[in-house]
C-alpha cells in the first residue's frame, strides 16, 4: 500500500481552495486533480497546484487519478457527487452540511455503508480538545441526566458576502441561510452532546440582509425525557457569541470564550430539593475550568485522520453518519417556522422533501452578483 493517498478536490470556488492549501502540510496526501464547473476557476486552480483540472465531477471520479475526494461544492450537490464517488470505489470527505434535507443525507450515508469505503464530514469542531473532553464528561455520567440545553451561536456576514455568488442565500442554491451554512458546526455540537430533541418549535427571520433565506433562527426544544432546550443562531450580531450550556442532575457543563467549565453538584439537584431544610439552601458546587489536552485541530486534523484511516493507520474520528442529527434538527426548525407549528422528530421524509422542493420552486434568481472566489481567511492555512 502506498504511503500517500491520491486526492481530488471537487469544488474550488471557495472552501475547496482552502483545502488545497492544507495538502502541502499533509505527508499522507498527494493532490492529483481538481474539479470546478467554472472553466476559469478550474484553469487557474489546476495551474496553481500543477494538477489535472476537470469541469465535470464524473470525469474526475472515473479518471483513476484519485483514490479519495473532498467535496466542497454548493450543498445540494454533496449527495449526488458523494454517492457517485462511493459507488465508483472512492473514499469521500464531504464539507458540511452533507445535504440540505435529511432524506438526501440518509441516502448518502446508506451509499457509504454499502460501499465499505471511508466517509467522513468536515465537522472540525469535533477535533477541538473542549469537545472531546465534554464528550468524556457526559459519557462518564458526571453530569447525570440532562434536563436543559442552551446554544447561542451568533456571527456576522456582510451583504457583500451574500452577493459573492449566485447560489448563496437562496433556497434553490444553498437550501437556507444561517442554519444550513454558518451554524451546522454549532448545531452538531448541540446534538452530539445534548441529544436530538423530540419536539421543536422554530422561528426564523431575515433582519439585516437583503436575502430570501434567514439570517436569524431560534428554537425551543423538548427531549424524550422531558428536558428542555433553547437555541439561537444568526449572522446579524457583532461581536459574535458562542455559548453552550448543558445542565444535568449532577452538574453543569459550560463552553464559552473557547474554554470549558464544569461544576459538579453535591448532593444531586433533585435530592437537595427534597431534603435540604434551609429555605434558601442549595447543593455545593464550584464552577471550574476543565483542563484540556492539546491536540491537532481544525480542517487539517480532519483531513489527516481521513487519509490515515484510508491508509489503515488510524480509526475514523468522525463517521459521516453523525451529520444526520443536526441536519434533521435544522430541517425541523425550518418546517416549524414556515408552518407556524410544533413539529416532531423524526420528520416525515416525504413531507420535508416536498417542503424544500416548494421553497426551491419559489426561489427568485439573484441579479447583480459580483462573483468573489475567496476562502474565509481563518481557513486558508491553519497554524
Amino acid at each position: 500500500m502506498s504511503d500517500k493517498v491520491r486526492l481530488g478536490i471537487i469544488g474550488t470556488g471557495g472552501m475547496g481552495q482552502g483545502h488545497c492549501t492544507q495538502i502541502p502540510d499533509l505527508e499522507e496526501a498527494e493532490l492529483t486533480c481538481i474539479c470546478d464547473i467554472d472553466p476559469e476557476t478550474c484553469k487557474s486552480v489546476s495551474e496553481k497546484y500543477g494538477v489535472r483540472g476537470l469541469t465535470n465531477y464524473k470525469e474526475l471520479i472515473d479518471s483513476g487519478l484519485a483514490e479519495a475526494v473532498v467535496i466542497a461544492t454548493p450543498h445540494y450537490f454533496h449527495p449526488p457527487i458523494g454517492i457517485y464517488a462511493l459507488r465508483a470505489g472512492l473514499h469521500v470527505l464531504s464539507e458540511k452540511p452533507i445535504a440540505v434535507t435529511i432524506g438526501a443525507a440518509e441516502e448518502l450515508v446508506a451509499a457509504a455503508r454499502e460501499s465499505g469505503k471511508i466517509f467522513t464530514v468536515m465537522f472540525q469542531f469535533r477535533t477541538e480538545p473542549y469537545f472531546r473532553r465534554a464528550q468524556e464528561i457526559i459519557a462518564s455520567g458526571e453530569l447525570g441526566e440532562i434536563y436543559r440545553t442552551l446554544l447561542i451561536y451568533t456571527d456576522f456576514r456582510t451583504q457583500t458576502y451574500y452577493n459573492s455568488g449566485d447560489w448563496r442565500a437562496t433556497w434553490v442554491g444553498e437550501g437556507g441561510g444561517v442554519l444550513i451554512n454558518q451554524a451546522p458546526h454549532a448545531l452538531d455540537q448541540f446534538v452530539a452532546l445534548g441529544g436530538l430533541p423530540h419536539e421543536v418549535i422554530g422561528f426564523t427571520r431575515t433582519r439585516a440582509h437583503d436575502i430570501e433565506v434567514e439570517d436569524s433562527a431560534s428554537a425551543i426544544c423538548r427531549y424524550e425525557n422531558g428536558a428542555h432546550g433553547y437555541l439561537t443562531a444568526s449572522t446579524d450580531e457583532y461581536p459574535g457569541t458562542f455559548l453552550h450550556e448543558i445542565a444535568g442532575e449532577k452538574g453543569k457543563l459550560v463552553y464559552r470564550d473557547k474554554k470549558l467549565y464544569f461544576a459538579g453538584v453535591t448532593p444531586d439537584v433533585s435530592e437537595c430539593a427534597r431534603t435540604n431544610l434551609e429555605p434558601w439552601g442549595g447543593p455545593k458546587a464550584e464552577m471550574k475550568e476543565v483542563e484540556l489536552t492539546p491536540c491537532e485541530t481544525g480542517h487539517r486534523a480532519v483531513l489527516r485522520n481521513f487519509l490515515r484511516t484510508i491508509l489503515g493507520k488510524e480509526d475514523l474520528l468522525i463517521d459521516g453518519s453523525v451529520a444526520t442529527g443536526s441536519l434533521e434538527l435544522s430541517n425541523a426548525i425550518y418546517l416549524s417556522a414556515r408552518q407556524n407549528r410544533k413539529v416532531h422528530i423524526p420528520l416525515d421524509r416525504e413531507e420535508i422533501d416536498e417542503f424544500f422542493a416548494d421553497l426551491r420552486a419559489k426561489s427568485v434568481p439573484k441579479s447583480g452578483v459580483k462573483k468573489i472566489i475567496q476562502t474565509d481567511p481563518q481557513h486558508k492555512r491553519e497554524a
